[in-house]
């Protein structure tokens, strides 16, 4: 089944910034678009203001004269339901709230002919539970564009439970043909970008809790080691704490309060306190005007060691060996033992691998960057018990690559590591429970949220058990089930038969060597 002629009239209820710009997407793809809101009169406004976008585009170059025209002259404003009779398809934009939408469905299924696909564009409600009162829910899905929808390509198609698999189609293949990226998914909490995208904002948040860095510090190491566009704090503030919150909380609930999606009690404080972030003038930041941007840590210059040994294999951090010897540090190798690079004396540096540095002799930790050669800061960690000289030579190493360093408190599994290994494992599970594909979960993420690599194409490329052996032991120092590796990780484990496992993850204390995972 092909997409939705561009002959049938597209129409869309609610006419917020939402129903606006998806109106938009619709009208430019050569459909007749109707708008329709419950107020009387704001209809008319919003296909004004539809058709004003329209004009700017022309302004701006981005769209010639005679489309716009032919564009403007499709659209038009409903006073009544009962008008939107002749739609090929309906979208819904109107308040999140379950009654609502289940009122306006069932009052459009007496409208509409029996071939009209229905759609609603929630973000966090049951497409199924809305579903539920209609005649025909086999026709009904979920159609969630991001804001705003002109301009951001990702598009969740959303089955619920009764969803025809042909409407799904033949939906997937309307929102192709506008231009935009559609991903199938099944109707879970969150869908796959509100569900997955969790572990960012709560890892991070927790850091913070743990006393391991203040805000502006794990924004900088997220962005300039772990590649992501905007830091945690910086982007809560952007979309407010409490939409954030509330979308944590809604997916928490909604998987009965599970360990692995608990809200953040310093995000509670803040939203408490009225500090909502930049629409507000204060969230975890100041926006007020004449305040200090604000600055991550970053440690004061050292002296780089002359010569290294690396010990074993550094996996995900294999990288760092020529950038060492570029950087005119004499490299050595020992194959067995590790892996660690070891610095002059007893200590060593190790990838970070959800351990503390307390549990070992003289250790510094530091955190996975998605590329460490265009990384240009990386975090490291050390207990009070590491020596001054060990975490120096490891501060100066990094310095001499051209990194900026951040030191971070003894917190087991860093920043990017921890935040990187709960997305991979979220995204396991979503996948083995046929919430989606793992190519859509990969489009998903980079295409919805920006994220430099999908996460199961981090899975992938940083080995079969790397994420499984971090959370292994994030989850022995971190007990409750927040860490607790997901039956799905596990399999994805030991799909390799190849891969080798530590049964305890127990590593050395005494000098001898941190067992850091690959």
């Amino acid at each position: 089944m092909t997409g939705i002629e561009r002959s049938r009239a597209v129409a869309v209820v609610g006419t917020g910034t939402m129903g606006q710009g998806i109106a938009q997407v619709a009208l430019l793809a050569g459909h007749p678009v109707l708008l329709y809101d419950a107020l009387p009169g704001r209809a008319g406004e919003a296909a004004a203001a539809v058709a004003d976008r329209v004009e700017r585009l022309v302004a701006k170059g981005r769209l010639d004269r005679a489309d716009a025209d032919a564009a403007i002259g499709r659209i038009g404003a409903a006073a009544e339901l009962a008008e939107l009779a002749g739609a090929g398809l309906v979208i819904e934009a109107i308040l999140e709230d379950t009654a609502v939408k289940r009122e306006l469905f069932a009052a459009l299924e007496g409208v509409v002919a029996p071939d009209c696909v229905l759609a609603t564009n929630t973000s966090s409600l049951s497409v199924t539970e809305i579903a539920a009162v209609l005649k025909q829910p086999g026709r009904f899905l979920g159609l969630h564009f991001f804001n705003p929808a002109p301009l951001l390509p990702l598009v969740e198609v959303v089955s619920g439970f009764a969803t025809d698999p042909a409407v799904a189609q033949r939906v997937h293949d309307t929102a192709l043909a506008w231009g935009k990226t559609p991903v199938r998914c099944a109707d879970t909490p969150g869908f796959i970008v509100n569900r997955l995208a969790r572990p960012f904002y709560a890892e991070a948040f927790a850091v913070y809790e743990e006393r391991g860095a203040d805000p502006a510090t794990i924004d900088a190491v997220l962005r300039e080691s772990g590649g992501f566009k905007m830091g945690p704090f910086e982007l809560t503030d952007l979309i407010g704490q409490d939409v954030n919150e509330a979308v944590t909380r809604s997916v928490w609930e909604s998987f009965f309060r599970s360990p692995k999606f608990l809200p953040s009690l310093a995000q509670r404080r803040l939203v408490q306190s009225g500090r909502l972030g930049r629409k507000s003038g204060q969230g975890w930041f100041s926006y007020e005007d004449g305040a200090a941007a604000p600055q991550p840590h970053t440690a004061g210059p050292e002296e780089a060691p002359a010569a290294v040994t690396v010990v074993g294999d550094l996996g995900p951090a294999a990288g760092l060996v020529d950038l060492m010897a570029e950087a005119g540090i004499e490299v050595e190798s020992a194959e067995t033992g590790g892996p660690y690079i070891q610095l002059p004396g007893e200590g060593q540096l190790v990838l970070a691998d959800g351990k503390t540095s307390v549990e070992f002799a003289d250790v510094v930790y530091f955190d996975l960057a998605l590329d460490y050669a265009a990384a240009t800061r990386v975090a490291l960690s050390a207990s009070p018990d590491t020596s001054p000289e060990t975490l120096a030579a490891a501060v100066g190493l990094f310095q001499k690559l051209g990194k900026q360093v951040s030191v971070i408190g003894d917190v087991p599994g860093m920043i990017v590591a921890r935040t990187v290994a709960m997305l991979i494992d979220l995204a396991a599970d979503a996948v083995e429970r046929g919430a989606a594909t793992a190519e859509d979960v990969d489009t998903a993420m980079r295409k919805g949220v920006n994220y430099p690599m999908g996460p199961w194409q981090w899975h992938e490329t940083l080995g079969q058990d790397w994420a499984y052996e971090l959370l292994h032991n994030l989850d022995e120092r971190c007990p409750g089930g927040r860490y607790a590796p997901s039956l799905a990780l596990f399999k994805a484990s030991y799909a390799d038969p190849g891969a080798a496992h530590a049964e305890d993850g127990d590593g050395a204390a005494d000098g001898s060597g941190a067992e850091a995972d690959a």
